[in-house]
């Protein structure tokens, strides 16, 4: 049994002090919300495979053409020597023609490699998606913040604003738009001038949804104990909203956000599939579907755009519900 040493200094003002000398010299570091909210996702296996799959998609549309000459070749090359036109441009061989150097098959009747096709049509969708979901959030965050910071009639009126965006039909819209576009317009023309159509409709009239999310989120957080103490020190207005509030709403809009791009997907290839998106021969997997349809007898041919679209909106919801369940475990 060891005794106490009455001789025995202890170092410090108080017991607590002995005690965090005792266990260690390593000082005891507390941890960020970021930093917790990583362990939480780090141990969600599933949201975690989600996110491994967005980097792959993103490397694949930032390596499209390397990645196609190693198989595929490009995009709107023809192949008419592998096609069989006696029986309407059906690729020789089994399920669309599929070979090394063709892994998907060649399209009817063109003959192009699906293959390739799939590989740009995600930086196609990738880039729409993502640019939209840009536009859409900083418009959102600076309407939602301000409604829920001043409120009142600046409230009132930003968020009849809201309501009055989300009942724009928002589809019959971008159909309208696409039949009266110019084909040369604000110095731009052809794909260029489409993507940046498809961008504004679909980034614009969306900003609403995450608009309401923050204008909640700043109307709880106005009320907070640190927005009282920058006041009572004289801080202005934008001050507050853009380095007091602005960083505590940065959880819900990253949430939120990985849950729009998959939104925004599904809106391009539904535009792209009805002939008002991506305008041929572009690859898009919108257009791909549209191709497809009207080959009845080859359906393996919807089969590998359906797949990518299918793949890329899971992989991004479920990550978006991984982060939503990292930074609020118990927002359910």
């Amino acid at each position: 049994m060891s005794t106490f040493d009455p001789g025995t200094e202890i170092h410090g003002s108080d017991p607590q002090s002995a005690i965090l000398e005792g266990a260690g010299e390593e000082a005891i570091q507390g941890r960020s919300l970021s930093q917790i909210a990583w362990r939480r996702l780090r141990r969600d296996k599933v949201a975690i495979a989600g996110g491994c799959f967005i980097i792959f998609l993103i490397l694949v549309a930032i390596f499209a053409p390397l990645i196609t000459k190693i198989a595929g070749g490009p995009p709107n090359e023809f192949h008419e020597d592998l096609l069989d036109m006696s029986l309407g441009g059906i690729p020789y061989g089994f399920f669309g023609g599929m070979s090394w150097q063709h892994p998907m098959g060649l399209d009817i009747p063109h003959g192009r490699d699906i293959f390739s096709r799939v590989v740009y049509g995600t930086r196609i969708s990738l880039l729409i998606a993502m640019l939209a979901t840009a536009l859409s959030v900083t418009i959102g965050t600076t309407i939602g913040i301000i409604a829920g910071f001043f409120g009142g009639w600046v409230d009132a009126f930003l968020s009849r604003l809201m309501d009055m965006f989300l009942a724009f039909p928002l589809l019959v819209f971008a159909l309208a738009l696409a039949g009266v576009m110019p084909q040369e317009a604000f110095g731009l023309s052809g794909l260029p001038l489409r993507l940046v159509t498809l961008v504004t409709i679909i980034g614009f009239f969306n900003w609403p949804y995450i608009g309401r999310i923050v204008r909640g989120q700043a109307m709880a957080l106005r009320e907070r104990e640190y927005i009282d103490a920058a006041r009572s020190l004289g801080a202005k207005r934008p001050y507050i909203l853009f380095s007091e509030l602005l960083p505590n709403l940065m959880a819900p809009i990253l949430v939120y956000s990985t849950l729009i791009i998959p939104t925004n997907i599904l809106f391009e290839a539904a535009l792209s599939f009805l002939g008002v998106g991506v305008p041929p021969p572009t690859a898009s997997w919108g257009g791909m579907l549209a191709d497809a349809v009207t080959i009845y007898t080859q359906p393996h041919f919807m089969f590998w755009p359906g797949m990518a679209i299918f793949l890329t909106v899971l992989a991004f919801n479920l990550f978006g519900d991984g982060l939503r369940d990292a930074f609020d475990p118990k927002g359910h």
